[in-house]
């Protein structure tokens, strides 16, 4: 750890000092046009590329540096949709809702932000937490910890018992009736104050849980529970305030009333028919598929007092479904961006979901665009991440193989930079 950060310190000293950084690059994956280019020279001043020049620079009459990546592919700093920043799933989870205070949930955060950067993920949305989320956020842009750059829902919306009522399976002494401030609602009026609230409180996006869940101390994991007219007043309040919107579903009808209504992601799809996935092609919408929590959740439900026993049932249903569905839906032409719902499992493993992509015929290339191109497209930021181009931030990770033709690379980032700063090497 100690000599880490004294790299990290050496690296970002050596950024300050020096004019521009020379990244001699062996491959480069060109995202935009999916092609593989090789023996490139990556410019960068700052926090941004400034060039892409052939072959490799000579710098031994500046005072720039280089760094040699020449046995390297090099690639856009990837991103994922569907992060929980804020925790990880164990047996301990649903006790520590009432033993841990804010304070526990932000240093572990701290350790969970490092791990995702660390494995190549240089931006995050992350959808539904407390609301350390938030802070985390800041203390990233700051400066004050290392982190992926996130654009956060703070508290998931949900309705009264529904998948993110955080009241689910207290006692009714605890259970109370919470409101829009606490990201439940009940009708149109509340449901325009919980998008409301969620900005003033410093969100950036807006998740709702539009059917049942998995992990919810409840029943049912797949019925809807928003009636359409509140999707559409949450859809068209977030979108007032230049808010995307992000819908957990597993359940088809409560998947369709969140297209309809005008969500820009589902996320899951477990139950997906092909009446929705066309209905997901008319609207635009994109699917975010989690096939990694998925497989853990199923594999974790066979672990005894893993999960508590209102959840086994459902998590043995729903999540071994989710990359079948995940493989129908790409190959019938829908949208994917790529997420992979960590938390759920633990934090810095997210690029296992490109193996399980690519397993069920999703091509590696396509696999990288959905976590690179696509993603920076679904979060407005089309001209400044996802590509590596003149202009775009310095987010740029690098592996020892060329993940087009061994997907598996992609578990084991060896370079990290970040708005031109290097975080691992």
């Amino acid at each position: 750890m100690k000599s880490s950060v004294l790299i990290l310190l050496t690296l970002f000293s050596i950024n300050m000092v020096a004019q521009d950084v020379h990244l001699h690059c062996g491959k480069i994956i060109d995202t935009e046009n999916g092609e593989i280019l090789t023996q490139k020279t990556i410019v960068v001043s700052g926090k941004k590329i400034t060039s892409i020049i052939d072959g490799y620079t000579d710098i031994s009459n500046t005072d720039d540096t280089s760094i040699d990546l020449k046995s390297s592919t090099v690639m856009p700093g990837l991103i994922d949709l569907h992060v929980h920043m804020e925790s990880e799933y164990s047996p301990k989870k649903y006790m520590e809702q009432f033993t841990a205070n804010e304070a526990d949930v932000a240093f572990k955060s701290v350790n969970y932000a490092r791990m995702t950067l660390m494995a190549g993920f240089t931006t995050v949305r992350d959808l539904g937490g407390s609301g350390v989320n938030i802070a985390l956020r800041n203390a990233i842009n700051q400066g004050h910890i290392v982190g992926p750059r996130i654009f956060t829902a703070g508290k998931a919306i949900a309705t009264t018992g529904g998948h993110a009522d955080p009241t689910n399976g207290m006692k009714k002494l605890l259970m109370g009736d919470p409101g829009p401030e606490q990201g439940v609602i009940n009708g149109l009026d509340e449901a325009r104050k919980a998008v409301r609230q969620r900005y003033k409180n410093g969100a950036d996006n807006i998740k709702i849980t539009a059917t049942g869940g998995v992990l919810s101390v409840a029943k049912n994991g797949q019925n809807p529970q928003f009636t359409l007219e509140e999707v559409q007043a949450i859809c068209a309040t977030a979108k007032d305030y230049g808010m995307i919107i992000a819908a957990h579903a597993h359940g088809d009808e409560g998947m369709q009333r969140a297209i309809i209504g005008g969500v820009t992601t589902i996320e899951h799809g477990t139950k997906m028919s092909t009446q929705t996935m066309d209905l997901m092609k008319q609207y635009g919408t994109y699917l975010v598929p989690t096939i990694t929590a998925g497989k853990a959740v199923a594999d974790n439900a066979k672990i005894k007092d893993f999960y508590p026993e209102i959840i086994v049932p459902k998590a043995l249903e729903i999540g071994p479904k989710i990359q079948n569905t995940f493989a129908k839906a790409y190959k019938r032409g829908v949208n994917i961006a790529f997420g992979t719902d960590a938390g759920v499992f633990p934090h810095g493993l997210n690029a296992k979901e490109f193996g399980y992509m690519v397993e069920v015929g999703m091509p590696p290339m396509a696999a990288l665009q959905s976590a690179t191109l696509t993603n920076a497209k679904v979060l407005g930021l089309s001209n400044e991440l996802g590509q590596l181009k003149a202009g775009y931030l310095a987010d740029i990770v690098a592996t020892s193989d060329d993940p087009t033709t061994n997907i598996a690379t992609l578990e084991r980032v060896t370079f990290v930079m970040k708005e031109g700063v290097v975080y691992k090497n």
